[in-house]
């Protein structure tokens, strides 16, 4: 899986692109659309930043440059300890594939995962906090920590498709459903960056983020809390499972024709044909999740015999 700078090098580096001077605000929308994540990693390294003397932070406003960035903007990040973030990046998806690959066992220490993975204690909390909020680890009453098996297994990659299935369509057709004007711009200039190019460059985090952001703007557009709270549940779970599909990207094209007539239907109103177009979506990805759980399906033998 492809590793990535992290979040607060990449402000960095954009902050001596866009030559922002002192003073400079930093909106985090802006951010998150630059960057393509959610603004909630963005906070995470705003404050990280703010942190480490580069921004300063205003009560109600945000944040805004507070020191100039040299040409070199990766050697600021360096000598501020930024990259730090990359190792925790990379030593995520190892263990992420390893699991999938059936190369850890179902239940494991902190020690066994320090030794495999040559990480300090802190650097180990920081990735398992984390894959415990991701939802597929957690801790043990007692000792140790245990994956979750459902989170890697076909049924489950099936059944989060059909629990989707069943309620994005119905939350386009709920009373007074409102998508703003300003998300479905997001959302759009997301899909076409992907078919700009972007579906064979973006890292995984990238493209599984992109696909949430998009699904939970159209559920949250329903005001339903309801609705709101099972897809982000769901979302939140089904992560590992994505990262194993994303090997295949052939099928992202088709994925963002379908989310821009999605987001045209809902543009013009007409949302029992959004419904409907995004039911058929869901249900073809369903349909073809057959090459996907193939994959998640084959694991070795001993890593089985190791879950049993």
């Amino acid at each position: 899986m492809t590793p990535q700078k992290s979040l607060a090098a990449q402000i960095v580096e954009l902050i001596h692109m866009d030559g922002l001077a002192v003073g400079a605000h930093l909106p985090a929308q802006m951010l998150a659309d630059r960057l393509r994540v959610s603004r909630s990693p963005i906070n995470e390294a705003l404050q990280q930043l703010h942190e480490k003397g580069v921004l300063s932070r205003q009560r109600n406003r945000g944040y805004f440059v507070a020191q100039a960035v040299p040409a070199r903007a990766d050697e600021l990040a360096a000598e501020l300890g930024l990259q730090e973030h990359d190792v925790l990046t990379n030593v995520y998806f190892r263990i992420a594939d390893d699991l999938l690959h059936g190369e850890l066992p179902a239940a494991f220490t902190e020690t066994q995962m320090r030794t495999r993975y040559q990480l300090t204690p802190a650097q180990l909390n920081a990735i398992l906090g984390r894959i415990a909020n991701e939802g597929w680890a957690e801790r043990r009453p007692g000792y140790g920590w245990e994956f979750s098996g459902m989170m890697h297994t076909p049924d489950a990659l099936l059944q989060s498709y059909r629990l989707r299935l069943a309620l994005e369509p119905a939350a386009l057709l709920e009373p007074g459903y409102h998508l703003d004007p300003a998300i479905l711009a997001r959302c759009r200039q997301a899909e076409l960056h992907l078919l700009a190019g972007g579906i064979e460059t973006d890292t995984a985090d990238q493209l599984h983020d992109r696909g949430v952001r998009f699904h939970e703007s159209l559920v949250e557009a329903s005001g339903n809390p309801f609705f709101i709270d099972t897809v982000r549940r769901v979302n939140r779970v089904r992560r590992l499972l994505s990262y194993r599909s994303m090997r295949d990207r052939k099928r992202y094209k088709q994925h963002c024709e379908q989310h821009l007539h999605i987001l045209e239907l809902l543009e013009q109103g007409r949302n029992a044909d959004a419904s409907q177009a995004l039911r058929e979506h869901l249900q073809s990805t369903l349909s073809n999740i057959g090459q996907i759980t193939d994959i998640l399906a084959t694991e070795p033998t001993a890593a089985k015999r190791r879950r049993a």
